[in-house]
């Protein structure tokens, strides 16, 4: 298996907006979604952990998280 990211989802449920952000490593992605959920005030925000090789690869096999606005593709790189 080659190198993976770990990605952060915040999607909307409601309106379907969307915020993306990435990671060198799946830990990094689930240490900060812990950290979101922990601050979460709106419960129709859902936050998930993914892993992937590829941005790509996550909107085929999550294409529910992309099919409204995004917000922004950040990159959680330290």
């Amino acid at each position: 298996m080659g190198e993976v990211a770990g990605y952060v989802v915040e999607y909307n449920r409601r309106t379907h907006v969307r915020r993306i952000t990435e990671f060198a490593t799946p830990q990094e992605a689930m240490e900060h979604r812990l950290k979101l959920e922990a601050e979460r005030t709106d419960s129709n925000i859902e936050i998930v952990a993914l892993v992937s090789k590829s941005l790509g690869t996550l909107k085929q096999t999550h294409s529910r998280y992309f099919t409204g606005e995004e917000l922004n593709v950040g990159n959680g790189a330290r």
